[in-house]
């Protein structure tokens, strides 16, 4: 059975207690990494001086504390995967729809089931939506 390591524990636990819930289900079922949680203004700024991210601090998700987002990707990690990324998307989103949570994925931002018809992806991103 997949679990978490000791750096992806720390990362979520710098999170919103509904995206603990979500992913300490999803675990339970994909091996998968927990890449950010909560972002301080320097790494923020630097994520967007790098095009990684198109907020700067203090307006993104990943800066409240908790964090109402988080960055996950299954593991191993391939980048270039953008179907296994998906995938992985779509059983978070489920787990999470069974547990009355509603997140938004950054495979999809506008939340239409459409993965082609984003300007900016960032397959890693879920976040809390209220």
């Amino acid at each position: 059975m997949p679990r978490f390591g000791k750096r992806s524990k720390a990362n979520l636990a710098t999170c919103n207690e509904d995206l603990q819930k979500v992913f300490n289900e999803v675990i339970k079922y994909v091996d998968c990494s927990v890449l950010e949680g909560h972002r301080d203004e320097w790494r923020q700024n630097k994520l967007f001086d790098e095009g990684k991210t198109k907020v700067k601090f203090p307006m993104g998700r990943h800066n409240s504390s908790p964090s109402r987002a988080v960055d996950v990707t299954p593991y191993p990690v391939d980048w270039d995967d953008r179907e296994r990324q998906t995938l992985f998307a779509g059983f978070v989103l489920g787990i999470a729809r069974g547990m009355g949570i509603n997140l938004r994925w950054g495979g999809d931002w506008d939340q239409d089931f459409e993965v082609q018809d984003n300007r900016f992806d960032d397959f890693p991103h879920f976040e809390i939506r209220s």
